[in-house]
């Protein structure tokens, strides 16, 4: 049974600074893309920022610069470094891990980061 666990989330004012974390359990994840997207309610969810196993990363164009996601594959863990930190990040940021050949990938339960002053 794959389970994704995210922590980290908060309220910080604008110019501050988070860490999420996101450990996954139950499979071997080399062959999985782990990535952060966000949502705000009534809206489509948009990637973040995305890291393969080899260290290739892609990220959204508001958060280059300013966000930073890395991947721990001993212990199964993803994470984003969110500097910088703007109102417009003010969102729900779900962990993802995608499987890079299969229709395959799970979702954790999402944390909520909201930036006010």
């Amino acid at each position: 049974q794959v389970q994704l666990v995210e922590s980290g989330g908060g309220l910080v004012q604008p110019g501050g600074s988070l860490r999420l974390s996101c450990a996954a359990s139950g499979r071997d994840f080399r062959s999985y893309v782990m990535g952060w997207y966000r949502q705000v309610p009534g809206k489509q969810r948009e990637l973040v920022a995305t890291i393969t196993n080899s260290g290739n990363r892609n990220y959204q164009d508001s958060v280059k610069g300013r966000f930073t996601i890395s991947r721990d594959n001993n212990k199964n863990t993803v994470y984003l470094q969110m500097n910088s930190l703007k109102p417009e990040d003010t969102r729900v940021y779900y962990c993802n891990v995608r499987h890079v050949v299969a229709s395959l990938q799970y979702w954790g339960q999402g944390t909520q980061v909201t930036v006010s002053s």
